[in-house]
């Protein structure tokens, strides 16, 4: 895929690789919707990116994707076949996580979790498939897992969950979707240094992967030719201890 003058969705946007993806994308020339909840940190990514070479290409979206009726009534009002204006990629990468003691785990937490990972994911992309099946063009769904994805821990069984389940439904869908142009990908990364471990209470360090390694990785899945699919790419530090 040509990623100039594609119209990509981003999730979990304001920061971390959701915010690294979208630099990535508006400086290879593609018009990004960040959907995030943190209005200033959204307004902030704009700011920078909105450059006089790409200005308008970074839409911010201040939204809770958990909400499928908001996402129902942003996508009819944004997208159609009538106006030409139709989604070429879906990245969904918000994520959401709380790590403890399955005795010890609110159901709260665990309902956050489960709307978060697995049931937002659902919500976007059953709502953007219709359209890209219309788009004449090649389009890309990517959905961001995690190598929790590929293996179970110990205080981590809900969070286990949510993102086996997001491989499942990724799988499913690439071989749903194939023939209708629509590529599926799914990323197990590894630790990445991103303020998600910050209410975890679990500090960050020099050998984590940066987000800017994950988003180059998801640019080269894009970029790859039409008839060619990476169904899965698992990203992990070489060395994952802290040095």
């Amino acid at each position: 895929m040509q990623l100039s003058g594609k119209v990509a969705v981003v999730t979990g946007a304001s920061s971390g690789i959701g915010a690294e993806f979208s630099r990535d994308l508006v400086k290879k020339g593609a018009i990004v919707y960040g959907i995030a909840r943190r209005e200033d940190r959204l307004i902030a990514l704009q700011e920078e990116l909105n450059s006089s070479d790409n200005k308008g290409k970074f839409i911010p979206l201040v939204m809770d994707i958990t909400r499928e009726k908001s996402l129902s009534t942003w996508v009819e009002q944004t997208f159609s076949s009538d106006s030409g204006k139709l989604p070429d990629i879906l990245i969904n990468n918000a994520g959401y996580g709380r790590f403890s003691p399955v005795e010890k785990m609110a159901p709260a937490e665990f309902d956050q979790m489960m709307s978060t990972n697995m049931n937002a994911v659902f919500y976007l992309t059953r709502l953007l498939v219709p359209l890209m099946k219309q788009n004449p063009a090649v389009c890309h769904i990517v959905n961001v897992s995690s190598v929790a994805g590929l293996m179970g821990n110990p205080t981590i069984s809900v969070y286990n969950a949510t993102k086996f389940a997001l491989r499942g439904f990724s799988e499913a869908l690439f071989k749903e979707l194939r023939e209708d142009g629509i590529k599926v990908s799914c990323i197990f990364p590894g630790s990445i240094s991103t303020e998600f471990f910050e209410p975890l209470g679990m500090d960050t360090h020099d050998n984590m992967m940066r987000p800017e390694d994950i988003s180059s990785s998801v640019m080269f899945l894009l970029e790859t030719p039409d008839n060619f699919l990476i169904n899965e790419m698992t990203l992990r530090p070489l060395n994952p201890k802290a040095p």
